[in-house]
């Protein structure tokens, strides 16, 4: 998986899961994301700080980026003959 903050991968994709289940995992990444955002944006952007929208941005950005990297997994497994 991608994460910027190391040189080195600590977490792992199983790129021989089940399709079914990649698929799962980005889902639920992806509409926890989602559900963050909209959350965060029914609340007043001046009840907030700069820290707190950084850290909504923060949890948001790893949140798809972890969905992204298992949806190049699903992709390069269903995609290619």
């Amino acid at each position: 998986m991608s994460h910027p903050a190391t040189d080195h991968p600590v977490l792992f994709i199983d790129a021989d899961a089940p399709l079914r289940d990649l698929h799962a995992c980005a889902s639920e990444r992806l509409y926890a994301a989602l559900k963050y955002l909209d959350l965060m944006s029914c609340t007043r952007l001046n009840d907030h700080s700069e820290h707190d929208i950084n850290t909504v941005t923060t949890i948001a950005r790893i949140l798809v980026q972890d969905a992204s990297d298992v949806l190049r997994v699903i992709e390069r497994r269903g995609l290619t003959p």
